[in-house]
């Protein structure tokens, strides 16, 4: 055992040494290579066959310039990304993400992490992760479309319904899917609405799109609650994050009984002890594009902190549903000794290393994020097939298949935890469940 673990060190120590200087990259694959001791044990075949180096190594990653003119007419440059991690489950499905932060080192991690979460998920998808370091964040619309234009001149020719399947992510929603499906159909001649998901309604978009991430992410968290013979009901809730995951996480919340009193946004926390108005918050953030500060305007209850931290605020169940690494060891202590019973993570790595231990050797509910979000990738799947099939789903049928879909991921993690020795340990029972149906078709796929 000791000296298999020892190979998987010299992988990690390889990717440190080909990756240079992409510290999310490198935390996402020590969080999933860390699991993977006993895996190798019971499948010697998967280091014979270089499973782990190969999976560690992106199949294409795609890195261009995107020009744009804004309102006053000022040439500005971008960087886009694409890279499409792993096709060993399907065509390369995941999002694209347009934020100042973003680099190849941010690209990578999250389209790592998405390799698992789709396979996760049992649909036929691959892993790919996409974006640019442009803001739309105070651009005009027409300043938006531009750039959404010029990004997809380029990016379009990687992308096909069998072949690359990009969705939204943060900074890339409805009005920028459109933009950049407008261009796909100019350029290509075909309406092909596979190309994208996330699409609007009346082109080809699913019902519960917009929803699926935040539901999913509570409903997986009351699979959790369930296991331990407990609900939502009555506990009260923290959702970091005012945007589209955020939102519907709070919205489900309140549907299954619970009581979200706080959410955020890059300059601050709303803490409304009553509950949180969520139609004002989707007034505020959906319609008006305002900063969440401006709630406290409609209910002078409530109370905004600027540069507040949501984690100091006691509660029993926190869903993390912002950006990575924003609870850090000391948020994770404060959390378990407030009474925290249950973490959700609706964004992808929002826990630190440090954080996620604290979690782990707490004992309480803890699902990561490449099993509790993955109900936005499984949406985007099931609008997949309504495309494939020319077709349309209520909202009803269609989030009840995303529901089905979140039960089985737990029961997978669940179990496969329990199958390898460490009962309620979702982190592992996700990362093994995940690698091994992407190990075993890469097996069957021979050496490509």
């Amino acid at each position: 055992m000791a000296k298999l673990d020892e190979k998987i060190e010299e992988m990690y120590q390889e990717v440190l040494k080909r990756n240079p200087g992409e510290t999310e990259f490198h935390q996402a694959v020590l969080e999933v290579l860390e699991s993977l001791g006993p895996v190798v044990v019971k499948h010697p075949e998967y280091l014979e066959r270089k499973i782990i180096e190969r999976i560690c190594e992106p199949e294409r990653q795609i890195i261009f310039r995107v020009p744009w003119q804004n309102d006053k007419g000022k040439v500005q440059i971008n960087r886009g990304f694409r890279v499409e991690f792993s096709s060993a489950l399907g065509p390369y499905k995941g999002g694209l993400r347009f934020h100042p932060s973003v680099y190849l080192g941010i690209i990578k991690f999250l389209g790592f992490e998405q390799i698992f979460k789709n396979s996760l998920t049992g649909l036929p998808i691959g892993g790919g992760k996409g974006g640019s370091d442009f803001d739309p964040k105070g651009k005009t619309d027409d300043e938006v479309m531009r750039f959404c234009q010029s990004f997809m001149t380029e990016l379009h020719r990687h992308l096909g319904e069998h072949t690359d399947v990009p969705a939204g992510d943060i900074g890339v929603g409805g009005r920028e899917i459109g933009y950049m499906f407008g261009q796909y159909k100019r350029i290509t001649n075909r309406y092909e609405p596979g190309v994208l998901t996330g699409k609007g309604l009346t082109w080809g978009g699913s019902l519960v799109r917009t929803e699926a991430t935040g539901y999913g992410a509570t409903f997986f968290v009351n699979e959790m609650l369930k296991a331990r013979k407990d609900s939502f009901a009555d506990k009260t809730c923290l959702v970091s994050g005012s945007g589209n995951v955020a939102i519907y996480t709070i919205e489900k919340i309140h549907q299954l009984g619970g009581k979200c009193i706080a959410c955020s946004d890059s300059n601050g926390v709303i803490l409304h002890e009553k509950g949180l108005d969520l139609d004002l918050i989707k007034q505020l953030k959906e319609v008006e594009r305002r900063r969440i500060s401006d709630y406290v305007a409609i209910h002078k209850e409530a109370k905004y902190i600027p540069n507040g931290n949501i984690w100091d605020i006691p509660c029993q169940v926190a869903m993390p549903s912002a950006t990575q690494n924003e609870i850090n060891g000391k948020d994770a202590a404060n959390l378990v000794k407030n009474g925290c019973i249950a973490v959700g993570e609706g964004a992808n790595m929002p826990t630190t290393p440090e954080g996620v231990k604290v979690f782990l050797d707490a004992k309480i509910a803890y699902g990561p994020g490449k099993a509790a979000n993955a109900g936005g990738v499984a949406t985007s799947a099931l609008e997949m097939q309504q495309n494939a099939g020319r077709d349309s789903w209520t909202f009803e049928y269609t989030e009840k298949k995303l529901e089905d879909i979140m039960i089985n991921i737990h029961r997978n993690c669940y179990e496969t935890a329990e199958e390898y020795g460490a009962p309620g340990n979702y982190v592992l029972g996700a990362n093994i469940c995940g690698f091994i149906k992407v190990a075993n078709a890469m097996v069957a796929h021979g050496l490509i």
